[in-house]
């Protein structure tokens, strides 16, 4: 009975942290602070991701360009506002920079 309790309480946690360890774009997006300052489609104190996407649209280095702002944060590209570095892992910038590529108009 003990080993029942204690698998239900694992599966529980596992499920429970299953957000935290996202490894999709929107999932992530959604779990990290960036959706204060940043929409899909319309400006909010930063640009659309579909003003990212078109931005950088064919630009062959442009994912790792993104992940590395998201991760270190970035100065003048979009006006006076800075965006803070985020706490965020290389593979999660890798992740999100990928998601907000793929919101082309």
């Amino acid at each position: 009975m003990k080993r029942n309790v204690f698998s239900l309480l694992v599966l529980g946690a596992v499920v429970c942290l299953q957000p935290a360890m996202a490894t999709d774009g929107e999932t992530l997006f959604k779990s990290k602070p960036c959706v204060g300052c940043h929409m899909v489609d319309a400006k909010l104190v930063g640009p659309s991701f579909k003003e990212v996407a078109a931005k950088y649209d064919g630009q062959a280095d442009a994912a790792t360009l993104l992940a590395g702002r998201i991760k270190n944060g970035t100065q003048g590209t979009w006006g006076a506002v800075p965006m803070p570095a985020n706490a965020v892992t290389e593979e999660e910038a890798k992740t999100l920079a990928e998601w907000v590529l793929s919101h082309k108009k």
